[in-house]
């Protein structure tokens, strides 16, 4: 997920690395220790805690550098110069543009990845290996899709509650557009979060192509399975079904504990969000299947950068946390979706209920969505050309732009930003 941040926000942030106030090994770090980079909102410091339990002789300084635009930046910016951390979390839409200097990490081969990369996901494994074999990431996770809604809603607005039921409403966005319309007759209030994010975000990545094309050449402007995600947004957002509180904004978060909207896209890792920002409303959510039936919505990985002075500390934090076992530890525990699919079978994921959304089989669902998942190459400009898409639609909702020209100022934004 990309959250729209100012250059400014950028720029403080890379320069307070760079000055290492935070940034770069050292200090306290160690010869058994290492530095490690995350971005904000995943509650990294529970799996360093996690680590530093079964190893309590390995110092770690873990920064939350702040978003994950920010994190990538305040990367670029180390590569080029600056100290650097010896481990670093990339989110997946920002990993292209690192793949194309992979000289600037050490390659994970080399420290025993290449035993290792059987055991993800071919399409997840592949965005982070080089035409040659050379590894710069392990994936952490993946981002099945579900939609999330509030049963007591539901039954208030005459609507069934049944995970199974409630999936059958929908097998197409337009049929979702329907029962939100159903909704907002019978409550008065919205039916879902919002758009951007909700609608177009989802659809967009349920195509076989994305902003590049067959021969890795950006075409998000002639793409129609772009332009049709798009003008299927705008014309959910015509429905009047949206709620327009953009995502982890303080609107977004206070909606859901009043129950200000009844429905939000929702990937494996955003579970623990809804649980912490509306903890008042336990056992009124459930989850059912996106329409489509499949989706992936985020993932990240873990590399070490080159010049990292303890490449050996970090790599060992990688082998053991993203390990199948780690993986699916890390799923019972935070609700993070593995991408070792050797452990989808497993009881304790398949069995795995959680009480906060009315006992969902949560392993089931989100692995569903992920095996269904038809894998679209991610290029170096992805990240920026989505960010662009999503905040275009955002300023319609917010009614900074007209909906007739939604679609023209948007590709004039993707060229502006790409230019610049």
């Amino acid at each position: 997920m990309k959250r729209v941040i100012t250059t400014a926000a950028v720029f403080a942030a890379a320069v307070l690395l760079l000055s290492g106030c935070s940034g770069g090994s050292g200090g306290d770090s160690g010869s058994s220790g290492f530095e490690f980079w995350s971005f904000t909102g995943i509650n990294q410091k529970a799996d360093v805690e996690v680590y530093k339990k079964a190893h309590p002789d390995v110092p770690i300084k873990l920064t939350e550098v702040g978003s994950t635009t920010e994190t990538a930046q305040a990367l670029t910016a180390a590569l080029a110069g600056g100290k650097v951390p010896d481990l670093v979390l990339i989110q997946g839409d920002d990993l292209p543009k690192f793949m194309q200097s992979p000289e600037n990490f050490v390659d994970l081969a080399t420290l025993g990845g290449d035993k290792m990369k059987g055991d993800y996901l071919d399409w997840v494994m592949k965005q982070s290996t080089t035409e040659d074999g050379k590894i710069v990431g392990i994936p952490t996770d993946v981002g099945g899709m579900a939609i999330a809604y509030r049963t007591d809603l539901f039954k208030a607005a005459g609507l069934p509650t049944d995970r199974e039921q409630v999936s059958k409403l929908w097998p197409t966005w337009d049929a979702f557009t329907e029962v939100g319309k159903q909704y907002v007759q019978a409550t008065g209030k919205p039916f879902l979060d919002n758009t951007p994010t909700s609608i177009f975000f989802q659809a967009v990545n349920q195509g076989t192509e994305r902003y590049y094309d067959a021969d890795r050449k950006l075409s998000y402007d002639k793409n129609p399975q772009v332009k049709a995600a798009f003008d299927l947004t705008l014309k959910v957002f015509a429905a009047g079904i949206s709620g327009k509180q953009a995502s982890f904004s303080t609107g977004w978060t206070a909606g859901m504990t009043k129950g200000d909207f009844a429905v939000v896209s929702a990937p494996a890792w955003m579970l623990g969000s809804i649980r912490t920002n509306a903890p008042g409303t336990a056992g009124k959510w459930d989850i059912a299947t996106i329409p489509g039936g499949s989706g992936n919505w985020g993932g990240s990985y873990l590399a070490i950068p080159k010049r990292a002075k303890n490449p050996e500390a970090a790599w060992k934090y990688i082998a053991e946390m993203q390990s199948p076992a780690g993986q699916l530890a890390n799923f019972l525990s935070k609700g993070n979706l593995p991408t070792t699919p050797s452990v989808y079978t497993d009881p304790q994921l398949v069995g795995r209920a959680e009480p906060f959304f009315s006992n969902a089989p949560i392993g089931k669902i989100y692995t569903q969505s992920v095996l269904n998942i038809k894998p679209f190459y991610i290029g170096p400009d992805d990240a920026t050309v989505g960010s662009e898409l999503l905040n275009t639609l955002t300023s319609v909702e917010q009614g900074k732009v007209d909906p007739a020209n939604a679609w023209d100022t948007a590709l004039t934004n993707v060229k502006n930003a790409l230019r610049g």
